[in-house]
């Protein structure tokens, strides 16, 4: 079980840690090129902890083992969509930079949950060699609505999950 909270300055150090060993983990899996090295920043979590878009995933021994960014209102990069369009023009919330230290199965499900609440549509994105990511997606009730190209210029398969 875990308990999801907004994430403090405090929690940037363990954070970054998570983020660290999400990358080392694509890179095992075949995706080597979604976040380059260095990426996500310091300075980009330690903004959107200020903004209050970052989540910790806490277990149950008082530890962040996941963490993540949701928002609501429009995600700029999902302005334009190829290869196919969107569900719906509702607003929508975003989940972003999901990653954990592998620690506690289960959790995208469970932040899938936490953020359905919030705001019950759903839109989210992840490279093409993001097998597992896809996997999730698929598996938590998105669907695959088309193509759409990040702030760098490369491409993301572009996700949707329509309110239930």
């Amino acid at each position: 079980m875990i308990t999801i909270r907004k994430a403090k300055l405090t929690d940037l150090d363990r954070m970054m840690e998570i983020y660290a060993r999400a990358k080392r983990f694509m890179d095992s899996t075949g995706n080597t090129t979604q976040w380059e090295i260095g990426y996500p920043t310091r300075k980009m979590i330690q903004d959107d902890i200020e903004n209050g878009y970052s989540f910790v995933c806490m277990g149950e021994d008082n530890i962040p083992h996941a963490a993540f960014k949701f928002f609501v209102g429009e995600d700029p990069t999902y302005r334009v969509i190829e290869q196919g369009s969107w569900k719906n023009d509702n607003t929508y919330g975003t989940i972003h930079r999901v990653a954990s230290d592998g620690t506690i199965k289960g959790v995208f499900s469970q932040i899938v949950s936490f953020c359905e609440v919030i705001c019950p549509e759903l839109r989210a994105d992840t490279h093409k060699d993001n097998n597992v990511m896809q996997h999730l997606f698929e598996k938590n009730g998105f669907e695959r609505c088309g193509v759409i190209y990040v702030e760098n210029g490369t491409s993301r398969f572009a996700y949707q999950r329509c309110a239930r």
